[in-house]
């Protein structure tokens, strides 16, 4: 199994600790084999930014992601710039209220990450949130294990809200894998 994932969203975003939290998860907790890529550059505030991870179960022999098997995207300008580079038949995860979709997306999962970050008080933690609903909806990686990942890459004031930001994202993305409540096209 190897497993290509591209975080994307604008500088400021916590796009980068997205990548960073997801393939730690991965290799530390979930003892599986992970690289994880950053993206800096002229998009650290504002621009589309991006960080990538692979995930395998063996050796990892190329460290870059072509084809991402998921695309999560947090802005509208990222969207548009990566999704082309979707796999066919890859899962594009999007905030729904600031990604609004073009024609012939395959498999796509919506939540309102940034709305629901709102509702807790710190729009900064819609990363988190969409971590949490990432988590639940591919199952690439443990929930155990990301909320670990989290806990420790987060200032100890903030550890609460931060692990009830990836428990929302994730009980949503539990609905939707369900198909409760939203839909996974």
């Amino acid at each position: 199994m190897r497993k290509e994932i591209k975080f994307s969203g604008f500088g400021g975003q916590g796009i980068v600790l997205m990548g960073n939290i997801a393939a730690r998860a991965s290799a530390i907790y979930d003892g599986k084999n992970a690289i994880f890529t950053p993206s800096y550059g002229p998009e650290a505030r504002g621009g589309a930014a991006s960080s990538n991870v692979v995930i395998s179960d063996d050796e990892i022999d190329y460290p870059y992601v072509t084809e991402p098997d998921v695309l999560v995207a947090m802005s509208q300008e990222a969207y548009e710039k990566y999704a082309p580079m979707l796999k066919d038949g890859g899962l594009l995860i999007i905030d729904e209220d600031l990604v609004k979709l073009k024609n012939g997306e395959g498999k796509v999962a919506k939540v309102p990450a940034t709305k629901i970050a709102e509702s807790l008080g710190k729009r900064i933690v819609a990363n988190i949130v969409m971590l949490g609903f990432f988590t639940a909806v591919t199952k690439l990686i443990s929930y155990e294990a990301i909320k670990k990942a989290v806990l420790e890459s987060v200032p100890p004031k903030f550890k609460e809200l931060n692990e009830e930001a990836l428990d929302k994202g994730y009980e949503r993305g539990k609905k939707v894998k369900d198909g409760k409540n939203g839909k996974m096209a």
